[in-house]
């Protein structure tokens, strides 16, 4: 029988990003306990917002306040969270669209597996200590329990 050999790999991008101007902003908003999206040259607001305009690529500096309410659009249920994800029970990954916004953000929700359906109205649930990044958002969970 032939020997296996093996080793251990460890995939990392040890870099880090600057976020620009319009990222900047919406996460300075999340560590305020606020979400603004970004007007498009067509009307749709944008959220997460972009610099550019996805269908003209001209910039985009029209901040439209959205949310903290807003409606799942879509959803996988995650029965066995792993360690790095957001809640350690079994939570759903969604798309929800916030109120006043025209597409999706992808976030987890906390509810319960017969809760959980398209078209539930879901609110952010803010973390308790803000930084300015994504985590802010603990998550979304059901307006109605």
């Amino acid at each position: 029988m032939t020997e296996v050999l093996s080793g251990t790999h460890r995939l990392e991008f040890p870099y880090r990003r600057s976020v620009g101007p319009v990222l900047g902003r919406f996460l300075a908003g999340l560590r305020e306990g606020r979400i603004e999206g970004i007007r498009g040259r067509d009307g749709r607001v944008l959220v997460p917002p972009q610099e550019y305009d996805p269908v003209t690529a001209e910039a985009l500096d029209e901040w439209v306040p959205v949310g903290p309410g807003g409606a799942v659009v879509s959803w996988a249920w995650i029965a066995r969270p792993l360690s790095r994800q957001p809640l350690q029970r079994p939570f759903a990954w969604a798309l929800v669209r916030l109120d006043g916004a025209d597409t999706a953000m992808l976030h987890a929700v906390d509810a319960d597996p017969g809760l959980m359906r398209t078209g539930m109205r879901v609110a952010v649930r803010w973390r308790a200590e803000r930084s300015g990044d994504i985590h802010d958002i603990e998550c979304f969970e059901p307006e109605e329990r």
